[in-house]
C-alpha cells in the first residue's frame, strides 16, 4: 500500500465537503465511527454529536473512521488518522465510539488495531486513550460491548456525551476518577463496575430535537443529502421492535417550523429521518413545502397505512424512483402475532400508487423466521406477493431473518435457525418463479447477530476471537463454542434504577477491592 494513501483520501474527502469544522482548541477528541466515511457521514447521530461537541468552549472534535481497506491499512503501519488535522487517533485522550449495529463491533477492534491501543479495556494503562461508547447499539443490548470501553452512554446521548467530555476534561482524563464518577448515573454504563448489569435507556430532553446534518458531502450512501429528524421514537407497538412506543414514552414528533428552519439554502436533496416518520401530524405539508422548492426528497420510514395518493405523488415529483414499505411477516396470522398494524389492502393500494405515479419499483420489506411460523405462512407470503406484481411489475422482496432484541416483548425468543431459514428462502423463491425478486439477508450472519443481541460481555469477546482469527463464519461458531456462549434469555422489562441500584449492592465488595487497589 502507497505511504500516506489514508492522508490523499481525506484531502479528497474533505475538499468535496460542505460544513466542514475546522476549530482551534486547547483540548481535542477524536470521534470515531468504525464503518468507512459513507456509512460514518450517513449516520444522523454522529453528525449532530459531532457539531454538539465542537460548540463546547475550547474542545474540539475531530472525526475518523475504518478505512475502506482496513486489511491493507493495517499493513501498511499508517495507523488511523483525524480528517480534520490527520492527527493519529492514539494520540488523543478521549476517543469516543458509535456503533450502530452488532456486527460493527468487528470495526470497533480494526480501530483500535489501527491506533495501536490495546484491544480489551483491562490492558490499558494510564498512557492510553480513555474509549467511550455510544450510538444505536445501545438501545437493544450494548453489553457485548463492555470488553472494550471504559463508559458506554446508553440510549440517547446528547446531553449526557457533552457532559460526559466536559467532566473527562475537569478530571484530567483519569480513568479511575471518570469510572468512578459515572458509575450509577442514570444513562451511564461502567463496565468495571457493573459488570454486565446495564441501565435504562437514556430520554434527551426534547428541546434538543431535531438530531440534524452537520455536513453535506456527495461521498456517502446518500449522497449529498442534508438529513434532519422528524420524530423521536414511535407510537406503534411491534413487538420485534426497540423502537416501540414503551422505548422513551413511544414517538416525540418536531414542529414543522423547527424542522424547516434549519435546511440550509445550499442543500438539494433532504432526507427526512425518525422511525416512524409518516406517522408525523405535519408531514404530508413538509413534504410539499420541500417539494415546492424543488427539492429532492428521502424518507427513512415509510408506513403503507399511512400513505396516501397525494404524499405519493409529492414523493414522485421529489424524484423518488423506489416506494419502499414494511409488511414484516409473511402471512396475516403472523402480523396479528406481533401486534403489526399493516395489511394486504394496504400494500395493494401502495402498488396500484406506483403505478399511477410512474414509480419504477415496489420494494416490501419482510421479516421471516419468526417465531410459530410455519410453511403456509411463507405460502400465503407467495400467493400474495404474485398478486402485488400483476398491480405492478417489478416488485422486490428485503428478506431479514428474525433476530430477537432486548427490551421488547419477543426478547429471548430463539433463533428460527440457519436450516429453517434457508429452506424457507428456497420455497419462496420457487414459488415466485423469479416474478419478484428476492434480496435476503444472510441467515448465517443473522445468527451471529442474534448470539451477539442476546449475548453478555462473553459474547464480545468471542466476537473479538472471531474477527481476529480470520472473521469468517466458521471462526465465530468456534469462538461462541469456545466461550461458552450462550443467549442469556429475556428480560422481562427494562430494570428501574432502583432495581439496579439493588442489584449493585451484590457488587459492593468488588468495587471496594476495586478502588482499594487503586489507592481510593
Amino acid at each position: 500500500m502507497r505511504p500516506h494513501k489514508q492522508r490523499d483520501e481525506h484531502r479528497r474527502l474533505l475538499a468535496e465537503e460542505q460544513g466542514t469544522i475546522y476549530k482551534d482548541a486547547s483540548h481535542r477528541i477524536a470521534f470515531v465511527y468504525p464503518s468507512p466515511y459513507r456509512a460514518a457521514m450517513s449516520s444522523l447521530g454522529y453528525q449532530s454529536l459531532y457539531r454538539e461537541v465542537n460548540e463546547l468552549d475550547d474542545i474540539a472534535a475531530d472525526r475518523a473512521m475504518l478505512p475502506e481497506d482496513a486489511k491493507q491499512a493495517l499493513e501498511s503501519g499508517e495507523g488511523l488518522l483525524t480528517l480534520e488535522t490527520g492527527a493519529q487517533v492514539g494520540n488523543y485522550p478521549l476517543l469516543a465510539f458509535s456503533v450502530a449495529y452488532e456486527l460493527e463491533i468487528a470495526g470497533l477492534i480494526d480501530c483500535l488495531r489501527l491506533s495501536k491501543i490495546p484491544i480489551l479495556r483491562q490492558d490499558r494503562d494510564d498512557s492510553d486513550p480513555i474509549l467511550i461508547g455510544g450510538g444505536p447499539l445501545t438501545f437493544s443490548n450494548p453489553v457485548p460491548l463492555a470488553p472494550f470501553f471504559d463508559v458506554i452512554i446508553v440510549g440517547e446521548g446528547e446531553t449526557l456525551f457533552t457532559d460526559l467530555v466536559q467532566v473527562c476534561l475537569s478530571l484530567d482524563h483519569k480513568r479511575d476518577k471518570i469510572c468512578e464518577y459515572f458509575s450509577g448515573k442514570p444513562g451511564y454504563y461502567v463496565p468495571r463496575f457493573d459488570g454486565d448489569i446495564c441501565p435504562p435507556v437514556a430520554m434527551a430532553d426534547i428541546c434538543t430535537l431535531p438530531a440534524r446534518s452537520q455536513i453535506i458531502t456527495p461521498n456517502t450512501e446518500l449522497r449529498s443529502m442534508y438529513l434532519t429528524e422528524v420524530a423521536r421514537g414511535c407510537s406503534r407497538g411491534c413487538t420485534y421492535c426497540v423502537m416501540r412506543r414503551s422505548t422513551n414514552g413511544g414517538m416525540r414528533a418536531i414542529d414543522k417550523s423547527l424542522i424547516l428552519e434549519h435546511i440550509p439554502e445550499h442543500a438539494k436533496r433532504v432526507g427526512l429521518v425518525g422511525a416512524a416518520v409518516t406517522d408525523h401530524p405535519q408531514i404530508t405539508e413538509i413534504v410539499r413545502h420541500l417539494v415546492d422548492r424543488n427539492l429532492e426528497i428521502g424518507i427513512s420510514s415509510l408506513r403503507a397505512d399511512k400513505l396516501t395518493d397525494e404524499f405519493v405523488g409529492l414523493l414522485a415529483r421529489g424524484g423518488y424512483r423506489t416506494l419502499t414499505v414494511a409488511l414484516d411477516a409473511p402471512s396475516q396470522r403472523m402480523r396479528s402475532e406481533i401486534e403489526r398494524v399493516t395489511q394486504e389492502r394496504h400494500i395493494l393500494r401502495c402498488a396500484e400508487m406506483v403505478r399511477a405515479h410512474g414509480l419504477h419499483t415496489l420494494k416490501i420489506y419482510m421479516i421471516i423466521g419468526l417465531p410459530g411460523e410455519e410453511d403456509e405462512d411463507i405460502d400465503e407470503l407467495i400467493e400474495f406477493a404474485m398478486r402485488i406484481h400483476k398491480v405492478h411489475g417489478r416488485v422486490a422482496l428485503g428478506i431479514a431473518p428474525f433476530v430477537a432484541k432486548r427490551h421488547t416483548p419477543l426478547d429471548g425468543e430463539n433463533f428460527a435457525g440457519i436450516r429453517v431459514v434457508e429452506k424457507r428462502l428456497k420455497r419462496l423463491r420457487k414459488g415466485l418463479k423469479g416474478q419478484v425478486i428476492v434480496r435476503p439477508t444472510s441467515a448465517r450472519w443473522a445468527w451471529v447477530e442474534y448470539m451477539l443481541a442476546q449475548g453478555t460481555s462473553e459474547a464480545g469477546l468471542a466476537l473479538m476471537d472471531a474477527h481476529l482469527a480470520g472473521g469468517t463464519f466458521a471462526d465465530y461458531k468456534r469462538a461462541f463454542r469456545d466461550r461458552g456462549c450462550e443467549p442469556t434469555g429475556p428480560l422481562a422489562r427494562v430494570l428501574s434504577s432502583k432495581e439496579i441500584r439493588v442489584k449493585k449492592q451484590a457488587q459492593v465488595h468488588k468495587r471496594l477491592a476495586i478502588l482499594n487497589d487503586l489507592g481510593q
